[in-house]
């Protein structure tokens, strides 16, 4: 994977990279677009992140547009008004970024649908990214707040903090197309939404994890979670994340598949499976598996049944133990609730 991308950002007063927004990145550009970019910028060969002045742009605008690519000159062209410091992010090699800029621009594949979860490598990224205050004015270095509140103060503003955290939400950087999104605050950058997917009020979409849609999200998917087409996740329920128990269990859930309200998983699902609403499967829990008549058949620990297609997993509410059975109902999607014309 290689990838290409002029950006605008913001800096603390150290001149550390907070946030960078890349308005058209670029995954596997032809060379003669790298080429041009590396020489007008001097980058040096391997991935770099280079900052650039805005009496640079005409320049390099020229060189991309000589190199056949005039989206990316016209966008260079309109960087050379920009009061914010601009960056160029190659990335040739997709190895565990060493930048801000690497991981943003990273982020910003995902969550364009340019990569999917797990497409893209993105160890180390919580050391290269700074604790920050998403304000009223912008993001700000958390170690900087007290005195930029104590500014605004004075020059008779308030300043508003909307979130601590080190990833900004995904809809001030990139929305993609046809999806619906009930609160935009939990939808992290890095999150991929195919089209069709509908985000409810209580769902929530960590970076490097998302949904193929349509599908309606009213639970948690988890860093690292997938989810395919057609499938519902029901208010409350939760998807355990790669970042969770080890972070060695990459836990994806299958097409037509139905995760009830308040329910959970910690093992991956095939196709057309259904957790009843309540039910949290951790991958170490004692299912007892039920043949054609209802029988027990054998018991087996969760993680036995990982990835398997048409299953129909329930607490039996006379005796409580888990019970999986085959799926016999196909999962239909509400058309109307799906629709986003």
């Amino acid at each position: 994977m290689q990838s290409f991308a002029l950006g605008i950002g913001t800096q603390n007063t150290q001149g550390n990279w907070l946030e960078i927004y890349y308005p058209a990145p670029l995954l596997n550009p032809d060379d003669a677009l790298i080429e041009a970019a590396a020489r007008v910028l001097d980058a040096p060969a391997g991935n770099a992140a280079i900052s650039f002045l805005p009496e640079q742009c005409n320049e390099l605008a020229e060189a991309l547009k000589a190199a056949g690519h005039a989206d990316q000159a016209e966008l260079a062209e309109a960087l050379a008004t920009s009061r914010r410091p601009l960056v160029a992010t190659f990335i040739r090699e997709d190895a565990p970024p060493q930048s801000a800029p690497e991981v943003y621009l990273k982020l910003h594949l995902l969550s364009h649908r340019l990569v999917k979860p797990h497409g893209t490598d993105l160890t180390g990224m919580f050391g290269l990214l700074r604790n920050i205050a998403w304000s009223s004015e912008g993001p700000i270095d958390i170690e900087e707040l007290p005195s930029r509140r104590l500014k605004a103060r004075l020059e008779g503003r308030t300043l508003s903090v909307d979130c601590v955290d080190k990833f900004p939400k995904m809809t001030d950087y990139v929305v993609p197309a046809g999806v619906r999104i009930g609160d935009t605050a939990r939808v992290r950058l890095g999150a991929y939404l195919g089209e069709g997917a509908t985000v409810m009020h209580e769902g929530f979409v960590n970076f490097n994890a998302g949904a193929e849609g349509p599908g309606m999200i009213e639970g948690r998917i988890s860093a690292g979670v997938m989810v395919g087409k057609g499938s519902d996740l029901g208010g409350g329920c939760s998807t355990m994340g790669t970042l969770s128990g080890g972070g060695n269990i990459v836990i994806k859930v299958g097409e037509g598949c139905l995760i009830g309200a308040n329910a959970g998983i910690g093992i991956p699902l095939g196709d057309r499976c259904t957790v009843e609403a309540g039910l949290y499967l951790t991958a170490g829990a004692k299912v007892a598996v039920l043949d054609d008549q209802g029988q027990q058949a054998q018991v087996v620990a969760a993680r036995e049944l990982a990835g398997q297609d048409d299953l129909l997993l329930r607490r039996n509410s006379q005796n409580g133990r888990i019970e999986c059975l085959t799926n016999k109902s196909a999962i239909a999607l509400n058309d109307a609730l799906h629709a986003h014309n």
